[in-house]
């Protein structure tokens, strides 16, 4: 059998190795991609347990931040002085509890904006100054007894 020969009635061979060597090409390039966002995101989580304890809370799960907020805020980050996220957070969200009518708004925690701001210092620090004008307005003060 010549070599020519036998390469041409094996071709499925030389296809086959290619493409099992490009799906783990792929492959291992998600997985990089994947592994490089998982360490942003401890990074992430793990600055704002600390900044979250330098400022007297306690420290939230690391895994559950991780999933949460991801490298980049997720939720918290995308437009947080929105209307729709303004007036369902912070207003509705800084009421006394009660649904319809008995529905009304009070003073809220200062405690409460403060997290926000932590938060997004740690992960979108180009959204704070936004944020401090939307809140600017709320009358806060330290009303939850400690």
């Amino acid at each position: 059998m010549s070599p020519t020969r036998f390469a041409s009635e094996h071709k499925w061979i030389y296809w086959g190795a290619i493409v099992i060597l490009v799906g783990l090409l792929i492959a291992g390039l998600i997985r990089y991609g994947h592994i490089k966002q998982t360490a942003a995101s401890s990074r992430k989580a793990e600055q704002l347990s600390e900044e979250l304890v330098k400022a007297g809370y306690p420290a939230p799960d690391q895994d559950t931040t991780e999933r949460v907020l991801g490298s980049d805020g997720g939720q918290v980050c995308e437009d947080p002085d929105n209307a729709l996220k303004k007036g369902l957070y912070r207003l509705q969200q800084l009421s006394n509890g009660a649904t319809g009518p008995g529905s009304r708004p009070v003073i809220a925690d200062s405690k409460a904006v403060e997290v926000e701001r932590i938060v997004l210092q740690v992960y979108c620090p180009d959204q704070v100054a936004a944020f401090d004008e939307a809140v600017d307005d709320l009358k806060t003060d330290d009303t939850v007894k400690r």
